[in-house]
């Protein structure tokens, strides 16, 4: 398998620059999304994040909205909607209404963290007490909301027999596995949790039950991307990412800060270590170097599609990474 057979595509954390604005953030993010479609890119998703004051698209299905009403053939979705946030029927609602209102292709990525803190998880649904089967029992009633399922006397309107394509987001081996036993396509979030990458591929893949959705595994693999016309511009543009995955670590603002050179970040042993292994799946360099290094992945996970991450601070030179990323990918 080689780079020019498998799609790519883009997810978006809308980043807030430390010196610019949340209406910035969402204008920049639909240039991306524009570029993405033009370039080639086959799915445009969107996270869902709350309390992050860099980090902009806590109502991920608005933004959905905003982003497939100015674009006309990539798919928009979510990468993902944490359901342990909302009720399985008002995601089914939502979904359902998108679909409704831009046709097929829409898709729904969903998650079973909270997508932020303990307290503000709290705010955003007070009652729900968390648990692994918790969640396996509200996905399903999420499926049988956006399915033709008639034995509840509740019905998503819009989303009923929708059959909004759903996704399984994760970066664990539960999330492998109930992926694999809901025959469900499987997003790996090794943009920011490696570690178990290769571990959760095979799993999934090993316990793969067929279903209406899907004859066969489907696995894509999320990663961090920082291209540009040299390996010294790349890496002093990716730093932008370094200083933001610091400052998580260290509770601060994930407003995204200016590249600064590599040297010069200001961290510890231990904060530089965690950082770089966080990052460690990072595309990053010029194009002969990036094709080096998503060959070697695609063959090592046999990935089905990449979704790349991007935190370049200046926007142009984002889209230019952008436009980098296709070429490897394309040619």
């Amino acid at each position: 398998m080689s780079l020019n057979n498998i799609p790519f595509s883009f997810l978006d954390l809308v980043p807030v620059l430390h010196n610019g604005s949340i209406q910035e953030a969402f204008k920049n993010s639909l240039f991306m999304a524009k570029k993405a479609e033009e370039l080639g890119f086959k799915r445009f998703w969107l996270a869902e994040h709350h309390n992050m004051d860099g980090i902009a698209c806590s109502a991920t299905p608005v933004l959905i909205s905003y982003i497939a009403s100015n674009t006309k053939t990539i798919r928009v979705g979510s990468g993902g909607i944490m359901l342990p946030n909302h009720t399985p029927l008002v995601v089914a609602e939502q979904f359902g209404t998108l679909q409704e209102i831009y046709g097929n292709r829409i898709d729904l990525g969903v998650g079973r963290a909270r997508g932020g803190n303990y307290e503000s998880a709290l705010l955003v649904r007070k009652e729900r007490m968390f648990s692994d089967e918790n969640f396996f029992e509200e996905f399903q009633n999420l499926e049988d909301f956006l399915g033709n399922t008639e034995t509840s006397k509740v019905k998503a309107i819009p989303g009923y027999n929708t059959k909004v394509p759903l996704y399984l987001l994760g970066s664990s081996l539960y999330s492998a596995q109930m992926a694999a036993k809901k025959g469900l396509p499987y997003a790996f979030a090794s943009h920011f949790a490696p570690k178990y990458l290769l571990e959760a591929l095979k799993l999934y893949r090993e316990n793969f039950i067929p279903s209406e959705m899907l004859e066969k595994p489907y696995a894509i693999v999320a990663l961090p991307s920082s291209l540009a016309p040299t390996q010294e511009e790349a890496l002093f543009l990716a730093s932008s990412s370094y200083q933001r995955a610091l400052s998580l670590f260290r509770d601060g603002s994930l407003r995204l800060k200016p590249p600064v050179p590599f040297l010069d970040i200001d961290w510890n042993p231990n904060e530089k270590v965690s950082v770089l292994s966080l990052l460690s799946q990072m595309v990053i360099g010029e194009k002969s170097n990036a094709k080096k290094f998503l060959s070697s992945l695609l063959c090592n996970t046999q990935a089905d599609e990449f979704i790349f991450t991007c935190d370049i601070y200046d926007q142009d030179k984002r889209i230019r990474s952008l436009e980098l990323l296709a070429q490897v990918m394309q040619e």
